[in-house]
C-alpha cells in the first residue's frame, strides 16, 4: 500500500549512501537570527539572561513499550550469519524463509493480534527491503502473506473483511465498524433464494501462488455500497460489536500499487484510510505525502486505533512490540546518519 519498506539487509554496512538527508534538510548551525532578536537590546539595569536551549521534541516512535532489543544488539555486533534453509546472508532473520537467524526465538516477542491480517505483496518488491516481515516474524499465527497475483477468496464474507488504503470513497476506521454492520444487516436481508455469485479458485488452488501462514478464512465488503449511497442510505449508526475479522494490506511502493489495487478480486473491499498518522519511514518515497506508511506503521496504526474506536477499549500497549524490529532499525539508521553528518 503507501508500504514503504525497510532495508534490513543493508545496516551492517551502511554508508553515507544508504542513508537519507535529514527530514528538515537545514543546517540549525548556520540558520539565520530571528529579526527581532537582532533589534531588541537588554535594558542596562536588567539582569543578564541565560540562553537556554530549546526541548527537544519526542522522537517519534517514544513511548512504545517495546521489549529488551538486547538480543538484537548481540546480533549485529556478531554480524550476518547464514539462513539454514536457503543460504542466503541475513541478519536477525531471513525475509525469504520467514525464520530468526542468529537470534533465539525465546528473547524475541510474540504478539496475539485481535483479527486475521492479510498481506498482499507485489512480486516485483523486493523482500530484504519489506516490512511486511516484521508482522510475520511477531505475529506468525494471525498474519498471512501472499505474493501477488496469488489473492485470496474474500467475497462470501464481505460484511468481515476491509482493504486498507487511501483514496476516494476511503473512510475512517472510526466508520468502519457500522459501515460493515449495515452491510452484515443488509446480507441477512437478501433474499436466500438469490444465485450465488460463480466461485472463482481460492488461492491456495492457484497454481504458483505464494502463501507463507496457515489457518486463513475469507471475507470482503463490496465496493458498491463503500462510498455510503446504494443501500445504506439514510441507515444510522447503530451500537453493536464490530464485525470484522480480517484486514487485508497492500505491500509495495506507490508506483506499484495500480496493477494490485485494480485486481476485480479486491474491487469488493470497503477501503479504510488511517488520515491522522504519519510516518517516520527512514526510506520515505520522495514526493508522497507524509500519512503514506511503511507497510509495519500501517499495521500497527491499524490495531492501534481499532481497540480503541472500534472496541471502544483502552490501549495500554498490546501491539507495540509489532514495531520491536522497526524500532531498533530506526534507531539504528539514525544513528548512521548521524555519525555520516548528514542531518
Amino acid at each position: 500500500m503507501f508500504f514503504v519498506f525497510s532495508h534490513l539487509h543493508s545496516v551492517s554496512r551502511m554508508s553515507s549512501s544508504d542513508v537519507l538527508a535529514s527530514p528538515s534538510g537545514v543546517d540549525v548551525s548556520s540558520s539565520p537570527k530571528s529579526p527581532l532578536a537582532e533589534t531588541q537590546q537588554p535594558d542596562k539595569d536588567s539582569k543578564p539572561v541565560t540562553k537556554q536551549n530549546p526541548v527537544p521534541a519526542s522522537p517519534p516512535l517514544h513511548g512504545l513499550k517495546l521489549a529488551p532489543h538486547r538480543e538484537l544488539e548481540q546480533a549485529q555486533q556478531r554480524g550476518r550469519l547464514k539462513c539454514s534453509s536457503c543460504g542466503g546472508s541475513r541478519m536477525f532473520f531471513c525475509y525469504t524463509c520467514c525464520s530468526l537467524v542468529g537470534v533465539s526465538q525465546q528473547e524475541i516477542p510474540s504478539v496475539k493480534l485481535p483479527i486475521k491480517i492479510d498481506i498482499i505483496k507485489h512480486p516485483s518488491e523486493v523482500d530484504g527491503k519489506s516490512t511486511a516481515i516484521h508482522a510475520k516474524i511477531l505475529a506468525p499465527d494471525d498474519v498471512t502473506i501472499y505474493t501477488y497475483p496469488c489473492i485470496p477468496e474474500y467475497e462470501d464474507d464481505t460484511d468481515k473483511v476491509v482493504l486498507v488504503f487511501p483514496g476516494p470513497g476511503s473512510v475512517s476506521v472510526e466508520e468502519m465498524t457500522w459501515r460493515l454492520q449495515n452491510l452484515a444487516v443488509m446480507k441477512s436481508a437478501a433474499s436466500p433464494d438469490e444465485e450465488p455469485s460463480p466461485k472463482r479458485p481460492r488461492a491456495e488452488e492457484t497454481p504458483g501462488a505464494t502463501q507463507q501462514a496457515e489457518g486463513h478464512t475469507s471475507g470482503a465488503t463490496h465496493t458498491e455500497e463503500r462510498g455510503g449511497e446504494a443501500g445504506i442510505e439514510g441507515q444510522t449508526e447503530t451500537p453493536g460489536a464490530c464485525p470484522l475479522q480480517r484486514v487485508v494490506f497492500i505491500d509495495s511502493t506507490w508506483n506499484q500499487t495500480t496493477r494490485i489495487i485494480t485486481d476485480e478480486r479486491l474491487q469488493a473491499l470497503l477501503r479504510v484510510e488511517l488520515k491522522t498518522r504519519k510516518t517516520c519511514f527512514w526510506r520515505h518515497q520522495k514526493g508522497s505525502p507524509d500519512t503514506y506508511l511503511a507497510t509495519i506503521e500501517a499495521v500497527y496504526y491499524f490495531l492501534k486505533d481499532y481497540q480503541e474506536l472500534c472496541l471502544r477499549q483502552e490501549y495500554t500497549g498490546q501491539y507495540d512490540n509489532l514495531m520491536y524490529f522497526y524500532c531498533y532499525l530506526h534507531t539504528l539508521i539514525n544513528k548512521a546518519k548521524t555519525t555520516a553528518g548528514r542531518r
